[in-house]
């Protein structure tokens, strides 16, 4: 898999990019006695998400992309986490989260699936790292 030139260009950060500013939005009611709980938590989970991925994107390998695509996913579940309790805490109503909600589910499916790409291509990359190795042993051309 090649990476494209510009985080900017990874589908993936773009909807991270926007389900942190419907966190942002979401959070704007929050009163002001949460400033410093859920809204600070939702907010931070929130910018994690594609922060990771434009550092990960950044990083030489796709070893080190796939790490920080991992805690680009952990952040999403904290998020989610931090929303279904203001939401049971009565600060959000249901209808409000949906978008937030809908949004993450659809950012943790591209996070996985680019997780996988990336796993697959460093196996076959492995692979073909240990085939051409072997082969040069055995005086062999691959």
């Amino acid at each position: 898999m090649s990476r494209p030139k510009s985080y900017r260009d990874l589908i993936v950060w773009q909807k991270a990019m926007g389900l942190a500013r419907q966190a942002y939005t979401l959070t704007a009611g929050l009163p002001k006695s949460e400033a410093y709980g859920r809204l600070a938590q939702v907010r931070r989970a929130a910018v994690s998400i594609p922060s990771n991925i434009a550092e990960g994107h950044g990083r030489l390998t796709d070893l080190q992309f796939r790490y920080f695509l991992g805690n680009a996913r952990g952040s999403l579940c904290e998020l989610q986490t931090q929303v279904e309790l203001a939401a049971d805490l009565g600060y959000f109503d249901k209808q409000n989260i949906q978008a937030v909600v809908d949004q993450g589910a659809e950012v943790g499916r591209l996070l996985n699936g680019l997780i996988s790409s990336l796993r697959q291509h460093s196996t076959s990359a492995e692979t073909n790292t240990a085939d051409s190795a072997s082969a040069a042993q055995h005086g062999l051309r691959k």
